[in-house]
């Protein structure tokens, strides 16, 4: 295993070091064929002028150039010149030259043969690089649309070494933050990329490249201020490109800690919110029944002279409040047994129809002012429910449509079950005031009773809140669309039985 190790450290890979000879070989073979078929056609077939024969061995080299690298072209400058010295300038057949003129020609052919060659390779490496260039544009912003992927700061850390991993082609990646001790990686291999490497990196704020054993170190900046330190090792990235990589993941740690932050902070701004309202919620409602019964049994105790009607009458209020105030403690009893799961349902394929009916029979006395519409189709599924509990469910819904209705205002219940849809869905519709939108997120917590309805309409605040739990723990959802003057729709949906 140390061998294995020792030798995936070194610097140059004997397979790409046969590859590159393999191409270079190519290349030089090529250049070869080429002169000798210019040579072949120009001097055996055609009889071209040493003129024409000149700019052919030119277009060759600058295609060999374009092709294959500045090495080969001259190589084949060279070898061409032989080749135009010995065929096509007299005299012919002989490696001399009798006219001056034509000694002019070949420096000239070998002066335009290697500037071509040289302006060509150079095109080459510029149109490489600006390639290389491009793919790294195109990894970085890549790399940046990962870092979006999540807003979480521990969830990002263990994913940032492999976004950097996949996104770049390295054996492995790490990250270690100033503020943290933990070390986070993109795999299970440290690689060199050893925790104490990383920890003096953030102290010493300097980067650190190891190019023999392919080892970076780039702390990760903010502005001037070093929040970390990113390692990555098995590929040598440019210096720039390390220190993008590092700023846009230093950039991406900070905006994902300010968003936990800003949640955070919004969280508590609701929680308070939210407390201030069940507060004064619960206060009002735990405080009328006890303020009716007190000031009832104060008038009893002090006053033994009352009539039969008005101690009957008192005897009454004492009896309805008394009520209201064991269903209240009971509705509260029974919703933190919801919030702690500690319900049992017992589940069973139903129909809907028997009972929204037990529900209506239930709720007679409340509905003796409303006309009560039912449309529940024949042929209508099964739902897979606990009976007694979505009963429960239409029996809040029901009274809620009685109380905030008007006098003599109908309530509609339908039920339907679309044909693409695995769910039953059971509407109760009234003609009430209507709910805002602002209120409309805010019905079903616990103890949230409308503005407008706190004084003008008796309640717990709790009924919606112990459907929306009962509901959800069938599988299904709650909620309600509503326009203001025109009344509002509760639906909840059932899976089928």
């Amino acid at each position: 295993m140390r061998e294995r190790s020792k030798a995936s450290t070194l610097p140059f890979d004997y397979n790409r070091l046969v590859n590159v000879a393999t191409r270079s070989g190519t290349g030089y073979l090529i250049a070869t064929l080429s002169v000798a078929g210019i040579t072949l056609v120009g001097y055996r077939w055609l009889h071209l002028n040493p003129t024409t024969v000149a700019l052919a061995f030119v277009l060759s080299v600058l295609g060999i150039s374009a092709s294959w690298g500045f090495r080969q072209a001259v190589f084949m400058s060279v070898i061409a010149a032989f080749a135009f010295d010995y065929f096509f300038l007299p005299p012919i057949g002989a490696f001399t030259i009798a006219d001056p003129q034509n000694w002019i020609a070949l420096v000239a052919f070998l002066v335009t043969a290697g500037a071509v060659s040289e302006l060509s390779a150079r095109a080459r490496r510029g149109a490489r690089s600006a390639v290389e260039r491009r793919q790294e544009l195109e990894r970085l912003y890549a790399f940046s649309q990962l870092l979006l992927s999540s807003d979480n700061p521990a969830e990002l850390l263990n994913l940032i070494p492999r976004y950097i991993a996949e996104s770049f082609g390295i054996r492995s990646a790490a990250i270690s933050l100033s503020s943290r001790s933990d070390v986070y990686r993109s795999g299970a291999t440290i690689d060199g990329l050893e925790a104490r490497d990383l920890q003096l990196i953030c102290v010493r704020g300097e980067p650190r490249i190891d190019a023999v054993h392919q080892l970076a170190f780039i702390p990760l900046r903010m502005g001037i201020r070093v929040v970390g330190c990113m390692g990555v090792s098995g590929s040598l990235l440019s210096r720039q490109t390390l220190e993008a990589i590092g700023s846009l993941v230093a950039i991406a740690i900070e905006r994902a800690g300010a968003i936990e932050k800003l949640s955070r902070a919004e969280a508590s701004r609701e929680s308070e919110q939210l407390r201030a309202v069940l507060l004064d919620s619960v206060t009002h409602e735990f405080r009328s029944p006890l303020t009716a019964i007190k000031a009832s049994v104060t008038s009893l105790l002090g006053s033994p002279n009352h009539s039969p009607e008005e101690r009957q009458e008192l005897l009454t209020i004492i009896n309805e409040e008394s009520d209201r105030l064991n269903r209240l403690i009971g509705e509260a009893a029974e919703m933190a047994q919801l919030d702690a799961s500690k319900v049992e349902f017992r589940f069973a394929s139903a129909p809907i129809g028997p009972v929204v009916e037990e529900a209506l029979d239930a709720m007679k006395q409340l509905l003796l002012q409303h006309p009560v519409e039912v449309r529940i189709p024949a042929g209508l599924p099964n739902a897979r429910m606990d009976p007694a509990h979505i009963k429960e469910v239409l029996v809040h819904l029901i009274e809620n449509a009685a109380k905030y209705s008007p006098a003599g205002a109908p309530i509609r219940i339908t039920a339907e079950a679309k044909d693409n849809d695995q769910m039953l869905t059971i509407n109760i519709a009234d003609r009430g005031p209507g709910i805002d939108d602002f209120e409309q997120a805010l019905v079903f917590e616990k103890f949230y009773r409308g503005r407008n309805q706190r004084v003008q309409v008796h309640g717990t605040g709790m009924g919606l809140a112990i459907c929306k739990a009962i509901v959800e723990a069938h599988g299904g959802r709650l909620g309600l669309t509503s326009q203001l003057g025109h009344g509002s729709v509760f639906y909840f949906s059932l899976p089928r039985g």
